[in-house]
């Protein structure tokens, strides 16, 4: 699945859970609703620094709009 289209899914998923519409979100954002409308159905690619403006009026962190990792790392501890 397309990275831009989980951010926007997620970001859409966070802003109706919060109660604001795309209007509101625009207006303490400082995007504009046509951004934001674009954001959720995956038209944008943002930076690292908009998600970060995105996530503060949702007091909220960036990582909450990427995708869970299909799977974890596991780090082993050598024995002495």
């Amino acid at each position: 699945e397309d990275m831009r289209t989980v951010v926007g899914r997620n970001v859409r998923r966070l802003r109706k859970a919060r109660g604001m519409t795309q209007e509101r979100y625009a207006e303490i954002s400082g995007f504009s609703q046509q951004y934001i409308s674009d954001l959720e159905r995956g038209l944008r690619n943002p930076t690292v620094m908009t998600l970060f403006e995105l996530a503060s009026p949702l007091n909220d962190h960036p990582r909450t709009f990427s995708p869970e990792p299909k799977f974890r790392p596991q780090v082993r501890v050598a024995k002495e």
